[in-house]
């Protein structure tokens, strides 16, 4: 029996908010959104016909308290919950209280949900299935033989609660540690032990079940580009595979599923070791790259979701038959150039531009969760945006997805967005080379912190950072070298006898400034009075962020407005305040300039820059006590290492404490060897960037009985 809904409640937030409030729009269903504090004004917000406040900003107050979500859908007249994915989507409890307050669950059986929840029951039961499974280790009989090993939390998901440990000895430790992310992030401290397959591919079959007994498998996704255990790029289908292989998986696929009468959509993911497949874990819910899957089948996953919440079948003639190729890349507020710390702050710009004039069914597609003037706080994922391409071959969706990144705005916190275009552009992405390790491989490379050449085509022209000398624009030269015949990117490519990259961007910066600041018709309103003799050149200096050199901006104003001083092939096309036109050794390219107080945003041919403006005669920074350690990112102290007490000697590279921001914890140690001279933060406390968290003073160790014995005493 059919029983339509007609009011859905997204118990979630952000990009997947959107995303079902969109289905749910041309479906003609009415929506709900819920918020906490510091979500007042997200833009899921403001997309729902209404919103009910969760009363807190800590997830633990808000977006998993499910009495509070039930509460909420009843207030606003809800008839049905959908819980996206993450927070409660994979909380049997949760789905029984939706049902038990008479609302419809857009998600599996209570039941479903349970059997899935533990990793090591849900191992028990494909097992009995058929499924094929890694073997589990018993850790106390761990020997030398078995490493290396991963330790992984029985619930939960997103990388939080594993450890890849490749030394008996360091075994104890990861299991305090998983066990201790586990019950924080899941409320369960439940940890197994399986072997680590090096090299090995994360390959997952979505699902589709319905009341009626019909389970569809819709393909396969590849999703082995991964940081911390969590997905970076994922594609549909997973490239390189044969169709033994293929149908293995999907056949597996099928038998979980109806193992236990799986209702939904759903995946069931697995390591894939050369011709052979594990079962990793079964999601009983939607995954976040489930929009590669609905390029290439044609398909709306979360309408399927609620048909068959409404008790429709599928229909009996099977999927459609799939067509193309579909990538997807997570744009995340990160630098994984400072070991993926996330960022925060004002998002001031997201403009990722979508193929103008399309000739044919190739596109892209963006589900963001934020847009221009967002902020971007510490409580929740740091992922911006997902950006989907699909072409009629991998090769030619591979190349869509990397162009798009590469011309997209994004004006805020540091994004891996470099990252993912040369990961797009890496040769052995291109000839799918793909296992969980490439970007810890690769690390250097994409984020050009090595000493040679970037991996594949400059991503945006993000220099490696060098030395603090300026590099003169006006005059030519970079650092104090004459710029004729210097490489233009990072990569060390570009025809010789043109300014770097960086320069002309910091040059674009100070001509737009400088057009700001024009009177009308084009008269200079900061110059001064006439003069029959040429000027003193202008002079701004910019420093490339992050921590990156500074360069000098130098140009004076003609008759003909303003114009770089000495620079030899470079004239001035045209300047406004938001856009730059610079002709270079006969080749005219444009620059689109942002302003955000001193930070400036400079985005063209050579990729994007991103400088803070420097007053002339800088300021003096602040003093801080020798040997403070400052926090990197604003978070919350959620550990401090066992047994650490002012006056221990540590030595650096030693754990001290661990900061949880963005759902991801962020170990934070000794920057010297030392003894610990002062701690000042405890577990629970909230920090901000630049807070003191302890001081490690690197001088001899003050405790003579530490201190080690004179190998040459006086006789």
């Amino acid at each position: 029996m059919v029983d339509p809904i007609q009011t859905v409640l997204v118990a979630n937030r952000g990009e997947i908010a959107r995303r079902i409030f969109r289905t749910c729009r041309e479906l003609g269903l009415a929506t709900v959104a819920v918020y906490s504090d510091v979500d007042a004004t997200a833009p899921h917000v403001r997309e729902a016909d209404a919103a009910v406040r969760l009363p807190g900003s800590a997830p633990a107050d808000t977006y998993l308290r499910g009495d509070r979500l039930v509460r909420a859908a009843l207030a606003a007249g809800a008839d049905a919950v959908h819980p996206g994915y993450g927070f409660l989507s994979e909380d049997a409890g949760f789905a029984r209280a939706v049902l038990g307050a008479g609302l419809r669950w857009i998600g599996p059986p209570p039941e479903t949900v349970e059997a899935m929840a533990s990793k090591t029951r849900a191992k028990t039961l494909m097992a009995a299935a058929g499924v094929p499974l890694p073997p589990l280790l018993d850790p106390a009989g761990i020997t030398g033989a078995d490493v290396p090993v991963l330790v992984k939390a029985a619930a939960g998901g997103g990388g939080r609660g594993m450890r890849v440990v490749r030394e008996v000895a360091a075994l104890p430790a990861a299991l305090a540690a998983a066990r201790a992310e586990a019950a924080a992030a899941f409320g369960d401290g439940e940890v197994f032990v399986e072997p680590y397959i090096e090299q090995g591919r994360h390959v997952e079959v979505q699902l589709l079940g319905d009341d009626h007994g019909t389970v569809w498998t819709l393909g396969t996704r590849d999703c082995s580009l991964q940081r911390r255990h969590q997905k970076v790029v994922e594609e549909a289908p997973a490239p390189a595979l044969d169709a033994g292989l293929r149908g293995t998986l999907r056949e597996a696929a099928a038998a979980a599923a109806r193992a236990v009468g799986y209702r939904g959509a759903g995946t069931v993911e697995f390591l894939v070791a050369g011709d052979r497949a594990y079962f990793l874990e079964m999601n009983t819910r939607l995954q976040v790259e489930h929009p590669v899957t609905e390029a290439v089948y044609g398909l709306d996953l979360v309408a399927w979701q609620i048909r068959i919440a409404e008790g429709h079948p599928l229909p009996a003639g099977g999927p459609p038959e799939p067509a193309g190729h579909a990538v997807e890349a997570r744009l995340y507020a990160e630098d994984p150039a400072a070991g993926w710390r996330p960022g925060t702050g004002v998002l001031h710009r997201l403009d990722i531009p979508a193929p103008a004039g399309r000739t044919g069914p190739t596109g892209v597609r963006v589900d963001a969760g934020y847009g221009d003037g967002d902020t971007i706080g510490p409580h929740y994922d740091p992922m911006l945006a997902k950006v989907i391409a699909w072409a009629p071959t991998r090769a030619e969706a591979v190349r869509l997805l990397a162009r798009t990144l590469e011309r997209a705005r994004v004006h805020g916190p540091a994004t891996n967005r470099d990252l993912l275009v040369r990961a797009l552009r890496h040769p052995d992405f291109l000839a799918a080379r793909l296992d969980t390790g490439f970007l810890t491989r690769h690390h250097a490379a994409l984020t050009g912190t090595d000493d040679g050449p970037a991996a594949g085509r400059p991503a945006t022209g993000r220099p490696a950072a060098g030395g603090a000398r300026p590099a003169a624009v006006g005059t030519g030269t970079a650092g104090g070298t004459p710029a004729a015949g210097r490489a233009d990117g990072p990569d060390g490519s570009g025809p010789p006898d043109r300014p770097p990259g960086a320069a002309l961007a910091a040059l674009a910066a100070a001509l737009a400034d400088a057009a700001a600041n024009t009177g009308a018709g084009g008269t200079p309103a900061r110059i001064g009075g006439w003069r029959n003799v040429p000027s003193r050149p202008q002079t701004k200096p910019y420093r490339l962020e992050p921590d990156g050199p500074v360069c000098e901006a130098r140009y004076r104003p003609g008759r003909r407005g303003v114009e770089p001083v000495d620079a030899p092939g470079v004239r001035v096309v045209g300047a406004a305040p938001d856009r730059v036109r610079l002709e270079v050794a006969g080749v005219v390219r444009g620059y689109r300039v942002g302003r955000y107080g001193d930070q400036v945003y400079v985005d063209g041919p050579d990729g994007a820059y991103r400088f803070t403006a420097l007053p002339r005669l800088p300021e003096r920074e602040p003093a801080t006590t020798p040997g403070s350690l400052l926090a990197p990112m604003p978070g919350t102290v959620v550990r401090i290492a066992d047994g650490l007490a002012e006056g221990d000697r540590v030595e650096r590279g030693r754990p001290l404490l661990w900061l949880e921001a963005m759902k991801m914890e962020h170990q934070v140690t000794a920057p010297a060897s030392g003894t610990l001279t002062a701690l000042y933060v405890a577990p629970g406390r909230q920090v901000e960037v630049g807070t003191p968290l302890a001081v490690v003073d690197p001088g001899p160790d003050p405790d003579p009985a530490r201190a080690p014995a004179d190998p040459d005493p006086d006789p």
